[in-house]
């Protein structure tokens, strides 16, 4: 006799569960660094406009400041442009697997940005907007990119490759602060706030918020080493 429609063993087939159980893990990771590497790159390239040295590109707030401090300027915009664009691709496992070399390669020109982007940005922190508020809050992002920087380098010449993942994930949320200052002006600008309240809350906010994602991906990352140590104890012979 065949089941009947409704009946328990053809409403739980795995069949089923694959087509109405939640998207798998890798999926959603896939969609998250899509998304990441695609608004990186589109204010990475808003962010280049810079580098024409029109007047009209910056701020009417900041125009005076930033023609005459035209070198910390570029030093900043232009190491973030290239750290904003080249940071996602030092996470896929497969790139880091396949084209070993590559991904060096790749890892050694991001920390140089990422570092011009901290200094460029500390240099720049005297002649901020609204301060001491703003100002501190860069300030703050700047020496933190920095730590987090160096702190990748300095594990990876150690061979702690796990370490400097992890710190490499602090980086990058830090350096995509570029992202997320931007959408916290725009969205609060739409809103109504005054353009001063949102540049100075988004001074602190948009890194704070970042990291808290990024120590939330850090926590996942520590998970899945001890899941693999207690496995490999769990295998390895008496």
């Amino acid at each position: 006799m065949k089941p009947a429609m409704n009946s328990p063993a053809s409403a739980g087939t795995p069949s089923d569960n694959r087509r109405h159980g939640p998207p798998p893990a890798g999926g959603l990771r896939r969609a998250g660094w899509i998304a990441i590497t695609a608004s990186a790159t589109a204010i990475a390239l808003l962010s280049a406009r810079y580098f024409t040295l029109d007047p009209d590109s910056f701020l009417p707030e900041q125009r005076v400041t930033y023609l005459a401090n035209l070198a910390p300027l570029m030093l900043h915009v232009g190491g973030g442009v290239v750290a904003l664009v080249l940071g996602p691709w030092q996470f896929p496992p497969r790139l880091r697997a396949r084209r070993p070399a590559l991904h060096r390669l790749v890892g050694r020109v991001y920390l140089a940005a990422a570092l011009a982007t901290a200094v460029g940005g500390l240099l720049l922190v005297p002649k901020g907007l609204f301060g001491p508020i703003a100002p501190l809050g860069f300030a703050a992002l700047a020496v933190l990119l920095l730590v987090a920087t160096v702190a990748a380098f300095v594990s990876i010449r150690r061979g702690a490759v796990e370490r400097h993942r992890i710190w490499m994930v602090r980086s990058y949320a830090l350096i995509f602060t570029g992202v997320t200052f931007r959408l916290w002006i725009s969205g609060f600008s739409a809103a109504g706030v005054p353009f001063g309240q949102a540049y100075g809350s988004g001074a602190w906010a948009a890194w704070l918020l970042n990291l808290l994602v990024a120590e939330h991906v850090v926590a996942r990352i520590r998970t899945g080493q001890r899941a693999a140590g207690a496995a490999a104890g769990a295998v390895a012979p008496e």
